[in-house]
């Protein structure tokens, strides 16, 4: 086992390279041993070299529900009425505080991600 820092893009594509052909190896073997600490590795380098910035709050509401098979109408106890779920799903009003912490709470979705600001369509 020869493992090193990824520090390149080329170190990156040998380890994922290496990664893939010792993946499937048996638990409890060196081989295994070395595809965590690779794997540890190749998401430490992914994190600062291709991060992923979270979805903006509406985006984030449209993907659980869409998880959840959920409906705008299914929404509207925790958003107000039918017109006011379309016009926030539509991006013409704004999240209120009072709507984040319920739907915090029935779709589980991290209030950090609810209050971060976005823009209303035109």
């Amino acid at each position: 086992m020869n493992i090193k820092p990824i520090r390149t893009e080329a170190d990156y594509q040998l380890a994922l390279k290496r990664l893939n052909e010792v993946f499937n190896a048996p638990l409890n073997t060196p081989r295994s041993d070395e595809a965590d600490i690779l794997a540890v590795l190749v998401d430490d380098y992914e994190n600062k070299h291709y991060p992923i910035d979270p979805p903006d709050p509406i985006d984030a509401i449209k993907i659980r529900m869409e998880e959840m098979q959920l409906k705008q109408k299914d929404l509207v106890q925790e958003i107000g009425g039918k017109s006011r779920v379309s016009e926030i799903l539509n991006r013409k009003r704004k999240l209120t505080v009072e709507m984040i912490r319920k739907l915090t709470t029935r779709l589980s979705i991290s209030a950090n991600i609810l209050v971060r600001d976005y823009e209303l369509g035109s």
